[in-house]
């Protein structure tokens, strides 16, 4: 389909990613999420901009979100924790995961917002990083500068 003003959702109820979605949320939290995601294609060159909803089997303080997310990904080069909605021009050309959570008071769910780069986070940059670490080399070396095109 034709990506200009044809902005939809795709993956739902069960998009491929859900599970590592699950289990990388599910580690900070200490126990099993069960959350819905679905994606949205719209009409940008690069970028990914997730919203994903998650109810917590307790009740949990959006202290204690943001607690359990600084301790799971606070020395994470590339995650940075968000005080508010991130938006995708914030990570254009990096290898950064921005991340904002928060707690719905209303309905107890937990929201999160992420944007990354997909042209550089989720397909190059990613690559590399994953080398620097197997090959025991700085994590960030090579992603700090990128060329942008488009």
């Amino acid at each position: 389909p034709t990506v200009n003003e044809g902005f939809m959702a795709y993956g739902l109820k069960r998009h491929r990613h859900v599970p590592e979605i699950e289990e990388q949320l599910g580690r900070p939290a200490g126990r099993q999420l069960t959350l819905q995601f679905t994606p949205h294609l719209l009409p940008v060159n690069r970028g990914i901009l997730s919203t994903i909803y998650a109810r917590p089997r307790d009740g949990i303080a959006e202290a204690d979100l943001r607690a359990a997310l600084q301790r799971a990904y606070g020395a994470e080069p590339f995650v940075r924790l968000a005080d508010q909605p991130p938006a995708l021009d914030n990570v254009r050309g990096t290898n950064y995961c921005d991340i904002f959570a928060t707690v719905d008071e209303r309905t107890g769910n937990v929201l999160l917002i992420s944007v990354i780069d997909n042209l550089v986070k989720g397909a190059a940059g990613q690559a590399v990083q994953n080398l620097n670490i197997m090959f025991e080399l700085e994590e960030t070396s090579g992603l700090g500068a990128l060329a942008l095109s488009p």
